[in-house]
This record gives structure tokens, C-alpha cells and sequence, in this order.
């Protein structure tokens, strides 16, 4: 059994067309529907796949369809296992 601890874990996504469309339009309106859509998107998968209020969501990183979550090693686990997710790393600091 995991860590009960939270701790800062990337959450990278597997390929999505709609990410790549948004992603190609550099216009101003299109950088809000990225964010937007991405947002939206990776809170769904927290949403579905951890219990509500186990878990703080940092950020989304638009750059790569990620995302960075305080979370546990079980549920790390059980996201690693979520549907379009393609892999879950926990931040190492570097000292």
C-alpha cells in the first residue's frame, strides 16, 4: 500500500486531436479555448476518477496537455489507470 501523504505529481495526457486543433490557433481567442478546454478536461478526470476533495489541482501546463495535482502514491495509482491518461510522475525536487 501507498503513501498517504499528498505530494505534487505531473499528470500528462495521451494524444487528443481537439488539444492539437486548439493548440494551432495562435490567436488570442484561441489561447482562452485551450486553456479553457484544457482546464475543463483534466478536471473531469480528476473529477471521475478521485474522491472530491482528496485532491488539489495546481495547474494545467497547456504546453504538453498535462496537468500538476497534489495527490497520494494510491491515487497516483489509480489515475495512472484513468482513461486517456498516459502517464503520472511525481515531482522530484532537485537540490
Amino acid at each position: 500500500m501507498g503513501s498517504t501523504k499528498n505530494e505534487s505529481y505531473f499528470v500528462f495526457m495521451s494524444y487528443d486531436p481537439e488539444y492539437e486543433r486548439l493548440r494551432n490557433d495562435r490567436t488570442k481567442r484561441g489561447a482562452h479555448e485551450l486553456d479553457l478546454y484544457l482546464s475543463r478536461k483534466h478536471d473531469e478526470v480528476l473529477a471521475s476518477t478521485l474522491e472530491p476533495g482528496s485532491y488539489k489541482k495546481i495547474s494545467s501546463l497547456v504546453i504538453v496537455d498535462g496537468f500538476a495535482v497534489e495527490i497520494n502514491e494510491d491515487q497516483a495509482n489509480v489515475l495512472r489507470s484513468a482513461k486517456g491518461v498516459r502517464v503520472v510522475e511525481k515531482n522530484e525536487e532537485v537540490a
